[in-house]
Protein backbone atom coordinates (compact mmCIF):
# COMPACT_ATOMS: atom_id res chain seq x y z
CA UNK A 1 0.00 0.00 0.00
CA UNK A 2 1.36 3.40 -0.98
CA UNK A 3 1.85 5.88 1.83
CA UNK A 4 -0.04 9.14 1.38
CA UNK A 5 2.20 12.13 1.98
CA UNK A 6 0.86 14.90 4.20
CA UNK A 7 0.47 18.15 2.33
CA UNK A 8 0.91 20.30 5.44
CA UNK A 9 3.31 19.30 8.22
CA UNK A 10 3.81 21.21 11.49
CA UNK A 11 7.45 22.27 11.90
CA UNK A 12 8.92 22.98 15.34
CA UNK A 13 12.18 24.85 15.86
CA UNK A 14 13.95 24.16 19.13
CA UNK A 15 17.07 25.59 20.74
CA UNK A 16 18.95 22.36 21.53
CA UNK A 17 16.04 20.35 22.98
CA UNK A 18 14.45 18.84 19.84
CA UNK A 19 15.35 15.24 20.63
CA UNK A 20 14.25 15.53 24.26
CA UNK A 21 10.93 17.06 23.14
CA UNK A 22 10.36 14.36 20.48
CA UNK A 23 11.01 11.57 22.96
CA UNK A 24 8.60 13.18 25.44
CA UNK A 25 5.82 13.66 22.88
CA UNK A 26 6.19 10.15 21.44
CA UNK A 27 5.90 8.72 24.96
CA UNK A 28 2.53 10.46 25.47
CA UNK A 29 0.59 9.31 22.41
CA UNK A 30 -0.28 5.83 21.13
CA UNK A 31 0.89 4.84 17.65
CA UNK A 32 3.73 7.37 17.77
CA UNK A 33 7.36 7.10 16.75
CA UNK A 34 10.49 8.95 15.75
CA UNK A 35 10.72 8.34 12.02
CA UNK A 36 14.09 9.88 11.20
CA UNK A 37 16.83 11.99 12.74
CA UNK A 38 19.72 13.70 10.98
CA UNK A 39 22.27 15.24 13.35
CA UNK A 40 24.81 18.01 13.03
CA UNK A 41 28.33 16.68 12.68
CA UNK A 42 31.60 18.04 14.00
CA UNK A 43 31.77 20.49 11.10
CA UNK A 44 28.63 22.36 12.24
CA UNK A 45 26.95 24.75 11.82
CA UNK A 46 24.98 23.40 14.80
CA UNK A 47 26.32 21.85 17.98
CA UNK A 48 27.57 18.34 17.19
CA UNK A 49 24.91 15.70 17.85
CA UNK A 50 21.95 18.08 17.95
CA UNK A 51 19.09 17.71 15.49
CA UNK A 52 19.68 19.07 12.00
CA UNK A 53 16.28 17.72 10.96
CA UNK A 54 13.92 15.10 12.33
CA UNK A 55 10.49 13.72 11.63
CA UNK A 56 8.26 12.09 14.23
CA UNK A 57 4.64 11.07 14.27
CA UNK A 58 2.03 11.45 16.98
CA UNK A 59 -0.83 9.04 16.38
CA UNK A 60 -0.14 9.21 12.64
CA UNK A 61 0.34 13.00 12.40
CA UNK A 62 3.84 13.73 11.17
CA UNK A 63 5.73 16.65 12.65
CA UNK A 64 9.16 17.94 11.66
CA UNK A 65 11.63 19.60 13.99
CA UNK A 66 15.13 21.02 14.19
CA UNK A 67 17.59 22.47 16.67
CA UNK A 68 18.37 25.87 15.22
CA UNK A 69 22.08 26.71 15.19
CA UNK A 70 21.11 30.40 15.10
CA UNK A 71 19.89 32.23 18.19
CA UNK A 72 16.62 34.00 17.41
CA UNK A 73 14.74 36.77 19.19
CA UNK A 74 11.59 34.63 19.12
CA UNK A 75 10.33 31.27 20.28
CA UNK A 76 7.01 29.43 20.30
CA UNK A 77 3.82 31.36 20.93
CA UNK A 78 0.37 30.17 22.03
CA UNK A 79 -1.05 31.86 18.92
CA UNK A 80 -0.08 28.61 17.15
CA UNK A 81 -0.89 25.41 18.99
CA UNK A 82 -1.33 21.69 18.49
CA UNK A 83 -5.01 20.75 18.97
CA UNK A 84 -5.67 17.28 20.35
CA UNK A 85 -9.07 15.60 20.36
CA UNK A 86 -9.04 13.16 23.27
CA UNK A 87 -11.07 9.95 23.23
CA UNK A 88 -11.61 9.65 27.00
CA UNK A 89 -11.61 11.77 30.14
CA UNK A 90 -8.68 9.70 31.39
CA UNK A 91 -6.70 10.60 28.27
CA UNK A 92 -7.31 14.35 28.55
CA UNK A 93 -6.46 14.33 32.26
CA UNK A 94 -3.26 12.34 31.67
CA UNK A 95 -2.12 14.54 28.76
CA UNK A 96 -2.97 17.75 30.62
CA UNK A 97 -0.98 16.58 33.64
CA UNK A 98 2.06 15.48 31.64
CA UNK A 99 2.15 18.47 29.28
CA UNK A 100 1.62 21.07 32.01
CA UNK A 101 4.36 19.65 34.25
CA UNK A 102 7.09 22.34 34.39
CA UNK A 103 5.07 24.31 31.82
CA UNK A 104 2.29 26.89 32.00
CA UNK A 105 -1.46 26.40 32.20
CA UNK A 106 -3.10 28.87 29.81
CA UNK A 107 -6.67 27.62 30.45
CA UNK A 108 -7.33 25.17 33.30
CA UNK A 109 -8.82 21.79 32.51
CA UNK A 110 -12.52 22.44 32.93
CA UNK A 111 -15.94 22.60 31.28
CA UNK A 112 -16.39 25.61 29.00
CA UNK A 113 -19.37 26.85 26.94
CA UNK A 114 -17.70 25.37 23.83
CA UNK A 115 -16.52 22.07 25.36
CA UNK A 116 -17.39 19.46 27.99
CA UNK A 117 -13.72 19.33 29.03
CA UNK A 118 -10.96 21.50 27.64
CA UNK A 119 -7.49 22.62 28.71
CA UNK A 120 -4.75 24.71 27.10
CA UNK A 121 -1.14 24.34 28.19
CA UNK A 122 2.31 25.45 27.17
CA UNK A 123 4.70 22.57 27.81
CA UNK A 124 8.21 22.82 29.27
CA UNK A 125 9.62 23.29 25.75
CA UNK A 126 7.30 26.25 25.03
CA UNK A 127 4.99 24.35 22.63
CA UNK A 128 1.29 25.14 23.10
CA UNK A 129 -1.34 22.36 23.23
CA UNK A 130 -5.12 22.64 23.22
CA UNK A 131 -6.73 19.49 24.61
CA UNK A 132 -10.40 18.76 24.04
CA UNK A 133 -12.79 16.01 25.11
CA UNK A 134 -16.45 15.71 24.23
CA UNK A 135 -18.60 12.67 24.91
CA UNK A 136 -20.08 11.25 21.73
Amino acid sequence: MEKIRQKITPFLMFDGKAEEAMNFYVSLFDQSEIISITRYGADGPGKEGTVLQAVFSLNGQEIMCIDSPVQHNFTFTPAMSLYVTCDTEEEIERLFGELSQNGNVLMPLSEYPFSEKFGWVEDRFGVSWQLNFEKS
